[in-house]
Protein backbone atom coordinates (compact mmCIF):
# COMPACT_ATOMS: atom_id res chain seq x y z
CA UNK A 1 0.00 0.00 0.00
CA UNK A 2 1.06 3.05 -0.65
CA UNK A 3 -0.59 5.05 1.72
CA UNK A 4 -2.13 4.01 5.32
CA UNK A 5 -4.65 5.94 7.87
CA UNK A 6 -6.19 4.34 11.01
CA UNK A 7 -7.93 6.41 13.52
CA UNK A 8 -7.31 9.92 11.85
CA UNK A 9 -8.95 12.52 13.55
CA UNK A 10 -7.88 16.45 13.29
CA UNK A 11 -9.65 19.13 14.95
CA UNK A 12 -9.17 22.54 14.47
CA UNK A 13 -10.52 24.78 17.56
CA UNK A 14 -13.41 22.74 18.33
CA UNK A 15 -14.13 21.93 14.50
CA UNK A 16 -13.62 18.66 13.94
CA UNK A 17 -12.01 18.06 10.24
CA UNK A 18 -11.32 14.28 9.69
CA UNK A 19 -13.11 11.99 12.41
CA UNK A 20 -11.57 8.55 12.75
CA UNK A 21 -10.26 7.85 9.08
CA UNK A 22 -9.01 4.34 8.54
CA UNK A 23 -8.06 4.02 4.98
CA UNK A 24 -5.62 2.67 2.55
CA UNK A 25 -4.45 3.63 -0.82
CA UNK A 26 -2.69 0.94 -3.18
CA UNK A 27 -0.55 1.52 -6.53
CA UNK A 28 -3.31 2.93 -9.45
CA UNK A 29 -5.01 6.09 -9.68
CA UNK A 30 -7.21 6.82 -6.86
CA UNK A 31 -9.86 9.68 -6.56
CA UNK A 32 -10.12 11.54 -2.84
CA UNK A 33 -13.87 12.59 -3.96
CA UNK A 34 -16.21 15.03 -1.13
CA UNK A 35 -17.86 18.19 -1.04
CA UNK A 36 -16.28 21.32 0.15
CA UNK A 37 -15.22 20.89 3.94
CA UNK A 38 -15.69 17.32 3.87
CA UNK A 39 -11.81 17.01 5.05
CA UNK A 40 -9.87 16.38 1.60
CA UNK A 41 -7.11 19.53 1.85
CA UNK A 42 -6.63 18.48 5.52
CA UNK A 43 -6.18 15.28 4.53
CA UNK A 44 -3.52 15.91 2.18
CA UNK A 45 -1.55 17.75 4.57
CA UNK A 46 -1.33 15.90 6.81
CA UNK A 47 0.31 12.76 4.15
CA UNK A 48 2.68 15.75 3.48
CA UNK A 49 3.73 16.10 6.67
CA UNK A 50 2.28 19.80 6.81
CA UNK A 51 -0.45 19.15 9.36
CA UNK A 52 0.18 16.75 12.42
CA UNK A 53 -3.26 15.02 13.29
CA UNK A 54 -4.78 15.37 16.68
CA UNK A 55 -4.75 11.26 17.46
CA UNK A 56 -4.32 8.46 14.84
CA UNK A 57 -1.25 7.07 12.53
CA UNK A 58 -0.57 7.79 8.53
CA UNK A 59 1.91 6.11 6.74
CA UNK A 60 3.39 7.38 3.42
CA UNK A 61 5.60 5.11 1.37
CA UNK A 62 6.47 3.53 4.76
CA UNK A 63 7.04 6.27 6.50
CA UNK A 64 6.12 8.62 9.33
CA UNK A 65 4.62 12.11 7.79
CA UNK A 66 4.85 13.57 11.35
CA UNK A 67 8.49 12.19 11.77
CA UNK A 68 9.93 11.89 8.73
CA UNK A 69 8.41 14.75 6.76
CA UNK A 70 11.47 15.58 4.47
CA UNK A 71 11.73 11.93 3.34
CA UNK A 72 7.74 11.60 2.31
CA UNK A 73 8.02 14.96 0.48
CA UNK A 74 11.79 13.73 -1.56
CA UNK A 75 9.44 10.82 -2.69
CA UNK A 76 5.90 12.31 -3.07
CA UNK A 77 4.78 15.25 -5.71
CA UNK A 78 2.29 17.79 -4.92
CA UNK A 79 0.12 20.26 -6.93
CA UNK A 80 -1.87 22.68 -4.96
CA UNK A 81 -4.99 24.44 -6.04
CA UNK A 82 -3.34 27.37 -5.42
CA UNK A 83 -1.34 29.07 -7.46
CA UNK A 84 2.40 28.56 -6.02
CA UNK A 85 4.88 30.34 -8.15
CA UNK A 86 7.37 32.84 -6.60
CA UNK A 87 7.35 36.47 -8.18
CA UNK A 88 9.29 36.51 -11.06
CA UNK A 89 10.46 32.89 -11.24
CA UNK A 90 10.68 31.71 -14.59
CA UNK A 91 8.59 28.07 -15.32
CA UNK A 92 12.39 26.49 -15.88
CA UNK A 93 13.64 28.18 -12.57
CA UNK A 94 10.36 27.46 -10.47
CA UNK A 95 10.89 23.59 -11.53
CA UNK A 96 14.23 23.33 -10.98
CA UNK A 97 13.95 24.84 -7.51
CA UNK A 98 11.70 22.48 -6.32
CA UNK A 99 13.98 19.81 -7.77
CA UNK A 100 16.61 21.00 -5.31
CA UNK A 101 14.33 21.62 -2.09
CA UNK A 102 13.42 17.90 -3.02
CA UNK A 103 17.37 16.98 -2.70
CA UNK A 104 18.75 16.98 -6.18
CA UNK A 105 22.05 18.79 -6.97
CA UNK A 106 21.54 21.80 -9.27
CA UNK A 107 23.26 20.43 -12.29
CA UNK A 108 20.83 17.30 -12.12
CA UNK A 109 17.91 19.29 -11.25
CA UNK A 110 18.22 21.79 -14.25
CA UNK A 111 18.37 19.04 -16.61
CA UNK A 112 14.96 17.46 -15.03
CA UNK A 113 13.18 21.15 -14.90
CA UNK A 114 13.49 20.74 -18.65
CA UNK A 115 12.65 17.46 -19.01
CA UNK A 116 9.41 18.08 -16.78
CA UNK A 117 8.43 21.07 -18.92
CA UNK A 118 8.45 19.58 -21.85
CA UNK A 119 6.98 16.49 -20.50
CA UNK A 120 3.39 19.06 -19.94
CA UNK A 121 3.99 20.74 -22.65
CA UNK A 122 5.66 24.18 -21.91
CA UNK A 123 9.10 23.98 -23.23
CA UNK A 124 8.58 26.78 -25.86
CA UNK A 125 7.16 28.87 -22.77
CA UNK A 126 10.03 27.93 -19.92
CA UNK A 127 11.33 30.68 -20.19
CA UNK A 128 8.70 33.30 -19.49
CA UNK A 129 7.52 34.16 -15.99
CA UNK A 130 4.76 32.42 -14.80
CA UNK A 131 2.88 34.85 -13.24
CA UNK A 132 2.40 36.06 -16.43
CA UNK A 133 0.68 32.70 -17.78
CA UNK A 134 -2.78 31.86 -18.60
CA UNK A 135 -4.79 29.57 -16.17
CA UNK A 136 -4.13 26.58 -18.17
CA UNK A 137 -0.49 26.97 -18.47
CA UNK A 138 0.09 27.72 -14.25
CA UNK A 139 -1.81 24.36 -14.15
CA UNK A 140 1.07 23.09 -16.23
CA UNK A 141 3.57 24.63 -14.75
CA UNK A 142 2.69 23.33 -11.09
CA UNK A 143 2.21 19.46 -12.61
CA UNK A 144 5.82 20.51 -13.93
CA UNK A 145 6.89 20.92 -10.64
CA UNK A 146 5.15 18.44 -9.16
CA UNK A 147 6.89 15.70 -11.77
CA UNK A 148 10.22 17.42 -11.60
CA UNK A 149 12.00 14.97 -9.02
CA UNK A 150 10.51 12.04 -10.40
CA UNK A 151 8.14 10.63 -7.37
CA UNK A 152 6.76 7.62 -6.47
CA UNK A 153 3.20 9.12 -5.21
CA UNK A 154 1.84 12.21 -7.16
CA UNK A 155 -1.05 14.40 -4.93
CA UNK A 156 -3.28 16.20 -7.57
CA UNK A 157 -5.99 19.11 -5.77
CA UNK A 158 -7.94 20.02 -7.86
CA UNK A 159 -5.97 20.12 -10.80
CA UNK A 160 -8.35 21.24 -13.79
CA UNK A 161 -10.58 24.07 -11.63
CA UNK A 162 -10.90 26.77 -13.66
CA UNK A 163 -9.82 25.35 -16.94
CA UNK A 164 -11.62 26.15 -20.14
CA UNK A 165 -12.83 22.34 -21.77
CA UNK A 166 -9.80 22.27 -24.13
CA UNK A 167 -7.66 22.91 -21.39
CA UNK A 168 -8.98 20.49 -19.21
CA UNK A 169 -9.19 17.60 -21.50
CA UNK A 170 -5.47 18.42 -22.29
CA UNK A 171 -4.66 18.42 -18.46
CA UNK A 172 -6.84 14.80 -18.08
CA UNK A 173 -4.54 13.31 -20.75
CA UNK A 174 -1.29 14.32 -18.54
CA UNK A 175 -2.76 12.33 -15.55
CA UNK A 176 -3.81 9.48 -17.09
CA UNK A 177 -0.78 9.40 -18.96
CA UNK A 178 1.27 9.63 -15.72
CA UNK A 179 0.97 5.97 -14.29
CA UNK A 180 2.06 4.32 -17.71
CA UNK A 181 4.84 7.04 -18.74
CA UNK A 182 6.30 7.77 -15.64
CA UNK A 183 5.09 4.72 -13.07
CA UNK A 184 4.01 7.17 -10.41
CA UNK A 185 0.88 6.60 -8.60
CA UNK A 186 -1.53 9.16 -8.39
CA UNK A 187 -4.10 10.50 -5.68
CA UNK A 188 -6.40 13.01 -7.24
CA UNK A 189 -8.31 15.14 -5.05
CA UNK A 190 -11.42 16.71 -6.69
CA UNK A 191 -15.24 17.72 -6.66
CA UNK A 192 -15.36 17.19 -10.41
CA UNK A 193 -17.34 13.80 -11.25
CA UNK A 194 -16.34 13.53 -14.48
CA UNK A 195 -12.59 13.84 -14.10
CA UNK A 196 -12.82 11.13 -11.84
CA UNK A 197 -14.38 8.66 -14.08
CA UNK A 198 -12.08 9.72 -16.89
CA UNK A 199 -8.59 8.99 -15.01
CA UNK A 200 -9.40 7.06 -12.08
CA UNK A 201 -9.66 3.64 -11.23
CA UNK A 202 -10.68 3.48 -7.14
CA UNK A 203 -12.46 6.22 -5.05
CA UNK A 204 -12.77 7.06 -1.66
CA UNK A 205 -15.12 9.03 -0.45
CA UNK A 206 -15.07 11.95 2.37
CA UNK A 207 -18.11 13.82 3.63
CA UNK A 208 -18.42 15.43 7.12
CA UNK A 209 -14.73 14.28 7.85
CA UNK A 210 -16.03 10.79 7.52
CA UNK A 211 -14.87 7.94 5.23
CA UNK A 212 -18.50 7.41 3.57
CA UNK A 213 -16.97 4.96 0.65
CA UNK A 214 -13.70 3.09 -0.47
CA UNK A 215 -14.19 1.15 -3.71
CA UNK A 216 -13.43 0.59 -7.14
CA UNK A 217 -15.04 2.95 -9.21
CA UNK A 218 -16.91 0.33 -11.36
CA UNK A 219 -18.30 -1.24 -8.27
CA UNK A 220 -19.15 1.94 -6.81
CA UNK A 221 -21.09 3.08 -10.00
CA UNK A 222 -22.97 -0.27 -9.89
CA UNK A 223 -24.16 -1.52 -13.12
CA UNK A 224 -27.27 0.94 -13.79
CA UNK A 225 -29.45 -1.78 -11.55
CA UNK A 226 -31.09 -3.22 -14.26
CA UNK A 227 -32.83 -0.59 -16.12
CA UNK A 228 -32.72 -0.12 -19.81
CA UNK A 229 -32.65 2.96 -22.26
CA UNK A 230 -35.46 2.32 -24.64
CA UNK A 231 -35.85 4.54 -27.67
CA UNK A 232 -39.03 3.90 -30.43
CA UNK A 233 -40.63 5.01 -33.70
CA UNK A 234 -44.35 4.90 -33.30
CA UNK A 235 -46.81 5.85 -30.72
CA UNK A 236 -45.14 6.58 -28.09
CA UNK A 237 -48.75 6.60 -25.77
CA UNK A 238 -49.61 2.99 -27.02
CA UNK A 239 -45.85 1.99 -26.70
CA UNK A 240 -45.76 3.05 -22.73
CA UNK A 241 -49.39 1.50 -22.05
CA UNK A 242 -48.17 -1.58 -23.45
CA UNK A 243 -45.06 -1.68 -21.40
CA UNK A 244 -46.92 -1.21 -18.12
CA UNK A 245 -49.61 -3.63 -18.92
CA UNK A 246 -46.63 -5.92 -19.23
CA UNK A 247 -45.73 -5.47 -16.15
CA UNK A 248 -42.65 -2.88 -17.01
CA UNK A 249 -41.82 0.31 -14.95
CA UNK A 250 -41.40 3.20 -17.06
CA UNK A 251 -39.50 5.58 -15.08
CA UNK A 252 -39.26 8.33 -16.75
CA UNK A 253 -39.17 10.30 -20.52
CA UNK A 254 -35.79 10.85 -21.37
CA UNK A 255 -36.07 13.59 -24.48
CA UNK A 256 -38.85 15.94 -25.14
CA UNK A 257 -39.84 13.95 -27.95
CA UNK A 258 -41.15 11.21 -25.70
CA UNK A 259 -39.56 8.51 -27.98
CA UNK A 260 -37.04 7.73 -25.30
CA UNK A 261 -37.67 6.29 -21.40
CA UNK A 262 -35.88 4.50 -18.88
CA UNK A 263 -37.53 0.92 -18.49
CA UNK A 264 -36.96 -1.43 -15.69
CA UNK A 265 -38.53 -4.49 -17.08
CA UNK A 266 -40.49 -7.14 -14.99
CA UNK A 267 -38.76 -10.02 -15.91
CA UNK A 268 -34.84 -11.59 -14.40
CA UNK A 269 -32.12 -12.40 -15.64
CA UNK A 270 -32.20 -14.30 -19.31
CA UNK A 271 -35.78 -12.85 -20.35
CA UNK A 272 -35.91 -9.23 -18.86
CA UNK A 273 -36.29 -8.19 -22.82
CA UNK A 274 -39.02 -10.21 -23.43
CA UNK A 275 -41.42 -7.79 -22.47
CA UNK A 276 -39.94 -4.78 -23.16
CA UNK A 277 -40.07 -6.53 -27.33
CA UNK A 278 -43.60 -7.89 -26.88
CA UNK A 279 -44.60 -4.12 -25.70
CA UNK A 280 -43.15 -2.82 -29.21
CA UNK A 281 -44.91 -5.85 -31.05
CA UNK A 282 -48.33 -5.71 -29.64
CA UNK A 283 -48.15 -1.69 -30.30
CA UNK A 284 -46.43 -1.17 -33.73
CA UNK A 285 -43.83 0.82 -32.53
CA UNK A 286 -40.27 0.08 -33.84
CA UNK A 287 -37.54 -0.29 -31.80
CA UNK A 288 -34.49 1.80 -32.85
CA UNK A 289 -32.17 1.20 -29.33
CA UNK A 290 -32.26 -0.79 -26.50
CA UNK A 291 -29.63 -0.82 -24.29
CA UNK A 292 -28.39 -0.91 -20.56
CA UNK A 293 -28.37 2.06 -18.61
CA UNK A 294 -25.29 3.19 -17.29
CA UNK A 295 -24.38 3.59 -14.31
CA UNK A 296 -23.96 7.44 -12.91
CA UNK A 297 -21.31 8.55 -10.85
CA UNK A 298 -23.21 11.84 -9.85
CA UNK A 299 -26.38 9.29 -8.32
CA UNK A 300 -23.56 6.96 -6.78
CA UNK A 301 -21.67 10.11 -4.94
CA UNK A 302 -25.20 11.46 -3.91
CA UNK A 303 -26.16 8.06 -2.21
CA UNK A 304 -23.21 8.08 -0.30
CA UNK A 305 -23.76 11.07 0.87
CA UNK A 306 -27.14 10.94 1.32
Amino acid sequence: MQVRVNALTRRYDGVTALDDVTLAIAPGRTALLGPNGAGKSTLLKILLGLTRPTSGSVEVLGLDPGRDPLGVRSRVGYMPEDDAHLPGMSAVELCAYGAELAGLPPREAIERAHAALFYVGLDDKRYLPVEGYSTGLKQRAKLAAAIVHDPDLLFLDEPTNGLDPASREEMLVLIADIKSRRGCDVVLSTHLLHDVERVCDHVLVLGGGRLMADAPLKELMGDGDGRYTVRIKGDPDAFVARLKANGCVVEKALDAARSTWLVVPSLGSGQELDPVLRSAVESGAQIRHLAPRKASLDEAFVRVLS
